[in-house]
């Protein structure tokens, strides 16, 4: 768990950005990364040098190395030395500015060996942003308090500054609210036989809670060696179109101990992927923003669903790339659950007679405030291609746990652990009547309401009667209010 103390350091470094004048939050954040991972590569060297140094070995492939690195910006040689955190931390600032922006950025985006440049993949257009030497010296300063090594705290540290950003109101639309994802997580309960893939990871919180969930789950089965290959280089996956956001998304990850991600470049939804029946569990917020042009979308969705609008190609291209028996939670617009289009009807089509359709959960809207009132609801259901869908489960979720304003203040209702515990056990909500929270659909019934999953279809509306009173007695009542009303006025008249 984050300190009072680190959250305190962390503020400071954000503060120092805004005076040097950095302003944007996403750039404030792109630039933490990149100083964040020059410290780790420092931290992690220093660690195994202490290690050797105890056995009386040497380092194998060390990043940095004895004698000199060419700079290919600069044509020009510089000690590996000088572009290790743990030297030029101790430089004076004009000094400390130009190692850091024309040696050692230079070299972390030219890194291409090893699980060490799972960052570097994705620095091609990176720019360095620190202008003024002397906040840089504030910068590093306040990181240099951080413990690289202790990826615990690191993940916890990120997870905070990502916070950070989402709370400045600028790029918040690329986090999903930590909880939901947790949520969503606990629901879906993935285990190390599990595949998973984010195909709009943004700073890849579906992917770091997934991997924290095994880590916690699977502790000792984790100590083996086939299972932790998985787990390191073969389970989690992601793609994205920002490099941004894949910056962000691998420093998350190897935050949190997930040093090798299978992380890449790529337009999910266009001819470029063509993953097939390849993942057993899906977990997304995919964009429902707008529209896209049907020429560069594959022809493999467009199949399952004609439309341009993103929010159903990211469900049908989920029916496509996980295996069968492979599940899927995803966050969409209210509107997939009800839109009449004929792109709307055959995607609830798809989920409802071709695959397994399990639950809808319906989100109050202000789960996104303060960058969206847009009402949600996750979708979860099963890969088969032969059907399977007998009874829907419908969620009212009327409370997260936040204040549902602006402000998302923490508050005491929450419906979460009840979606969770009820989901786990459907069973029981056999005899759930329509006028209760949740409840059970048979399929035929969504099949005769033409396909519509929206909960206000099917959930009765319980209506209190209102007895009022006779009308006569009302009227006696304002007669003799009126007659106060003028005695009292002719009382008044007699003093004046």
């Amino acid at each position: 768990m984050i300190t009072g103390e680190i959250k305190n350091r962390i503020d400071n470094i954000w503060d120092t950005f805004w005076t040097g004048g950095i302003s944007t939050s996403i750039t404030i954040l792109e630039q933490m990364t990149y100083l964040f991972f020059m410290k780790m590569l420092d931290d992690a060297q220093v660690k195994k040098e202490a290690a050797a140094n105890m056995l009386g070995g040497t380092v194998k492939d060390p990043v940095f190395k004895a004698g000199f690195w060419h700079n290919p910006d600069t044509d020009r040689d510089v000690p590996y030395s000088n572009l290790r955190w743990s030297t030029f931390v101790n430089f004076e600032a004009e000094k400390m500015h130009q190692t850091i922006s024309k040696d050692a950025f230079v070299f972390i985006k030219t890194l291409n060996t090893g699980k060490e440049s799972a960052y570097s993949r994705f620095m091609e257009n990176a720019t360095f942003s620190i202008l003024n030497p002397r906040t840089l010296v504030k910068i590093v300063e306040g990181v240099s308090n951080l413990d690289m090594n202790n990826r615990d705290t690191m993940g916890d540290v990120y997870e905070y500054v990502l916070g950070k950003m989402a709370a400045s109101g600028n790029n918040g639309q690329f986090r999903t609210p930590r909880h939901i994802i947790r949520m969503m997580v606990e629901l879906m309960e993935p285990t190390l036989k599990d595949t998973i893939c984010d195909p709009a990871m943004g700073s890849a919180g579906f992917i770091v809670e997934s991997a924290k969930y095994i880590a916690e789950h699977y502790k000792n089965e984790l100590l083996k060696k086939e299972h932790a290959e998985h787990y390191k280089n073969s389970m989690l996956h992601g793609f994205d179109t920002d490099q941004t956001m894949l910056r962000i998304g691998a420093m998350n990850l190897m935050l949190h101990g997930v040093d090798n991600p299978d992380i890449e470049y790529k337009d999910s939804l266009s001819t470029d992927n063509t993953d097939t029946e390849r993942y057993t569990l899906c977990l997304a917020n995919p964009p429902f923003a707008g529209s896209l042009d049907n020429e560069s979308v594959s022809k493999s969705i467009l199949a399952i669903t004609k439309t341009k609008k993103t929010e159903l190609l990211f469900v049908a291209l989920f029916t496509r790339m996980l295996t069968v028996g492979g599940r899927c939670a995803s966050i969409v617009p209210d509107g997939v659950l009800f839109g009449n289009s004929t792109g709307h009807k055959s995607i609830r089509k798809e989920l409802v007679d071709n695959q397994r359709l399990q639950a809808v959960i319906s989100m109050p809207s202000g789960v996104f405030q303060p960058y969206s009132g847009v009402s949600t609801a996750i979708l979860i259901f099963t890969k088969t291609n032969a059907g399977g869908t007998d009874k829907v489960w419908f969620y009212d979720m009327k409370a997260d746990g936040y204040s549902l304003d602006q402000k998302r203040d923490e508050v005491k209702e929450n419906d979460i652990p009840d979606v969770i515990a009820r989901f786990k056990n459907l069973q029981g909500e056999e005899g759930r009547t329509r006028k209760e929270q949740s409840f059970l659909v048979p399929v035929d019934e969504i099949r005769a309401n033409d396909y519509d999953l929206s909960i206000n279809k099917y959930k009765e509306v319980e209506r209190v009667k209102v007895e009022y009173e006779n009308p006569e007695v009302i009227l006696g009542r304002i007669e003799s209010l009126e007659a106060q009303i003028n005695a009292a006025m002719a009382e008044l008249k007699k003093m004046m």
